[in-house]
């Protein structure tokens, strides 16, 4: 029974992308061994999109408001790029510390997840 997923991102500097995941975004961690840190992630849906390229792979962290989260980040010296506004969202993209990119959205469509209640 699948109980759950694994994202692993590639880095040319794992170290400081482990630090930006646990220090900036403060998700939480436990050490595999030899200061692997592996970290869990807030609830998570899969899509699958139609392309005419080369299949690929991304990671989106989800938001309320977009706006407040990337000020909150612009104040930990974070940047984004510029917003992008779909039928589907509103979403930016911000660079790792080791050169690799994920994005930050706050989606307009109905979620799979189950969210816990505020409070």
């Amino acid at each position: 029974m699948i109980f759950g997923a694994h994202v692993t991102l590639y880095s040319t500097d794992a170290v400081a992308d482990r630090a930006f995941l646990a220090e900036v975004l403060g998700l939480p961690a436990i050490d595999a061994g030899q200061g692997w840190l592996i970290f869990a992630l807030p609830p998570a849906e899969v899509a699958i999109h139609p392309t005419d390229g080369a299949p690929t792979q991304t990671l989106y962290f989800t938001c309320d408001d977009l706006e407040t989260e990337m000020a909150g980040l612009a104040a930990k010296g974070v940047r984004g790029s510029a917003v992008e506004t779909a039928r589907w969202g509103s979403l930016t993209r911000i660079r790792l510390p080791g050169g690799g990119e994920v994005g930050v959205y706050q989606p307009t469509h109905p979620l799979a997840l189950t969210r816990a209640p505020a409070g």
